[in-house]
């Protein structure tokens, strides 16, 4: 508005003056004045208002002062003035359209999220765009004048002189660099250079754009930070690792259909053949130093290349390991064995993690333990134990000299009184050889007493591996009772045996669920001994649902001992099955301890019950097989 007013008071003073003025002189080009300030509205209408207001001015001063007719140096002094006016307004125009043309460049410019700044020859910024305002936190106008190198205090990565080399033989410079920010923070972006000529060629100016890179540099490191720990713990790790790529698998199990776990383990019971095929497509990407030392390879270029190279073709752990997959789970474990370079074979127990969606399925991680130690102590444990049992059953038969004395020396006096019987027979006048064929057969059935004697004797004594078969419930107990029956004749306990009818058999090694019988037979009749009243030990044996070693079963076999003797203590019950602990002055107290030792390791559990004046019964509990068990 002010720019209007100027100009149109300007205008009527040069009016005025040219028309009352004696003075001869080209006054209305001063009318070029005008223009100008019209110019500074940056209004185009205003400019063209203000040229033809000072052309129709000029016209009717000269005709007022001078009239039509007239020739000569006033008429060449009003064209002189108007042709002034005339080129001023067209270059105020042409001035205007050139600065809208920057100013919408500008805008563009501000529009940009990178930081954009020019510099002149000198370095001095002559433009400081709003991106670099907000980034760098000088303004335009604190920014504009300062030298950039003074103000940004820039560090490169390559020296000064060669980045100013490149720049002036190319035209362009490109590369990272670090700014120091008006916090003084320190910036890291991906700066950008052109040099700006004039219309002769030469250089008016550096143009520099600048990409804040500072938080995807530190994302990167971090990466790089992340991935290199990775691979430390990798390398490091005393677990083997390998790194196997299912995305094969995943095509096969969808071109074929088999999506899902139920319909996959049906595939693979008809089609054996196929889990070798896709083993063979499960491919090993990478592994870590401690699997290559447990499958005894030098280095990972001289490892196998899928994972059917490392399983055993007997291998049953890779179909659970497919239906998992094909599931979608997460997480696969189990144990199995690893073949080496050299053919022989690891026990390993692992963990697959299977990968998210996002993640793909080149990235499935098997963690693999050698379990070859542990399987050895495993081993030298049962040893041990089974060698701490045949002591147990020693001692048991120690202390059933008496009773075992007694059983063999039963038939003994039988075959001594029958061997003397037949010999009379025979001394006769006339020997009875019918009675003497009686006598000898009778010899003979009880000499095969006696040796049946000694031979399960022989059997309960015996160290020999664990052997797991089929066993008669009504068997096993009958066995056991033949082998203490003298022992409770001579405490005058009573024994009752109840087996239900077509039980099931149990699975396990017959010396050891022996002795356990044995063992609890012996304590009871022990138990009874001193005891006033009624002494009855009572074996029943039947099916019945129920857990067994915290596992759901369908059923179990159960076999309780149940006496009539004093009972066992509160303070003693729960201490009954601790190793050494015995209420006997002359006991061990490893019985109990090994005997639910033996039941837990046929998968079965022992267990006492003892209320108040009621005796104590014990209860031996195994698994009924499922089909197809062994028998």
């Amino acid at each position: 508005m002010a720019f209007r007013l100027a100009a149109a008071c300007l205008a009527l003073g040069i009016f005025l003056f040219d028309t009352l003025s004696p003075l001869e002189g080209a006054v209305a080009v001063l009318y070029v004045l005008v223009v100008l300030l019209a110019a500074g509205t940056d209004r185009r209408g205003d400019i063209l208002v203000a040229a033809a207001a000072s052309l129709l001015l000029t016209i009717a001063a000269y005709v007022d002062t001078h009239g039509l007719k007239q020739a000569g140096a006033p008429t060449l002094r009003a064209l002189v003035s108007l042709a002034a006016t005339t080129i001023a307004t067209l270059l105020a125009l042409k001035n205007q359209a050139a600065t809208a043309t920057l100013a919408a460049q500008a805008q563009l410019l501000n529009l940009s999220h990178d930081m954009i700044f020019v510099r002149d020859p000198f370095g001095h910024i002559t433009f400081w765009n709003r991106a670099a305002e907000e980034t760098y936190g000088w303004s335009a106008a604190e920014a504009t004048g300062r030298i950039a190198d003074e103000l940004l205090e820039p560090r490169y990565a390559l020296p000064r002189d060669e980045v100013d080399r490149v720049l002036r033989e190319t035209g362009r410079w490109d590369g990272t660099l670090e700014h120091r920010n008006k916090a003084g923070g320190w910036i890291t972006v991906e700066s950008r250079w052109a040099l700006q000529h004039d219309a002769q060629g030469r250089v008016v100016g550096v143009f520099e754009t600048n990409t804040d890179v500072t938080e995807r540099k530190a994302a990167h490191a971090a990466l790089v930070h992340s991935e290199r720990r990775y691979r430390r713990m990798f390398d490091a790790s005393r677990i083997g690792v390998v790194q196997e790529d299912w995305s094969a698998v995943r095509t096969e199990l969808a071109a074929l259909g088999l999506a899902h776990a139920a319909s996959l383990s049906n595939y693979m019971a008809s089609h054996p053949e196929w889990s070798a095929r896709i083993r063979r497509l499960t491919k090993i990407v990478d592994v870590n130093p401690a699997f290559l030392a447990m499958i005894g390879a030098g280095s990972s270029s001289h490892f196998h290349e899928t994972v059917d190279d490392v399983l055993s073709e007997t291998d049953p752990t890779f179909g659970p390991a497919l239906a998992a997959f094909a599931r979608g789970d997460s997480f696969h474990e189990g144990e199995t064995e690893i073949v080496r370079t050299d053919g022989r074979r690891v026990p390993v127990i692992f963990a697959i993690t299977f990968p998210t969606a996002d993640d793909g399925d080149g990235n499935v991680l098997v963690f693999v333990v050698d379990i070859t130690e542990r399987r050895q102590a495993q081993d030298a444990v049962l040893q041990a134990q089974a060698e701490l049992a045949h002591a147990a059953r020693v001692a048991t038969l120690g202390e059933l000299t008496a009773s075992i004395a007694h059983e063999v020396n039963q038939p003994l006096m039988a075959v001594v009184t029958n061997g003397e019987a037949a010999l009379r027979w025979l001394r006769r006048d006339k020997p009875d050889l019918q009675e003497v064929d009686s006598a000898v057969g009778r010899v003979v059935s009880e000499g095969r007493r006696a040796s049946e004697i000694v031979k399960r004797i022989r059997a309960f004594l015996t160290k020999t591996p664990t052997r797991s078969n089929a066993l008669d419930v009504a068997t096993l107990i009958e066995e056991a009772a033949q082998l203490v029956q003298r022992e409770l004749a001579r405490a005058e306990v009573e024994l009752r045996i109840d087996v239900e009818t077509d039980l099931p058999p149990v699975i396990g090694d017959r010396i050891q669920l022996q002795q356990v019988l044995v063992n609890l037979i012996v304590n009871a009749g022990q138990a009874m001994a001193e005891h006033y009243g009624l002494r009855l030990l009572t074996i029943t044996a039947g099916q019945t649902p129920g857990q067994v070693a915290g596992q759901p079963s369908g059923a179990c076999v159960e076999i309780a001992l149940h006496d009539t003797g004093p009972g066992i203590s509160p303070q003693n019950l729960e201490r009954l099955f601790d190793p050494f602990f015995t209420t006997k002055p002359d006991g061990m107290g490893m019985g109990l301890a090994i005997c639910r030792t033996t039941a837990e390791a046929h998968g079965g559990k022992l267990s006492v019950e003892s209320p108040p004046g009621g005796g104590a019964t014990f209860r031996v509990t195994f698994p009924v097989p499922h089909h197809g068990a062994p028998a």
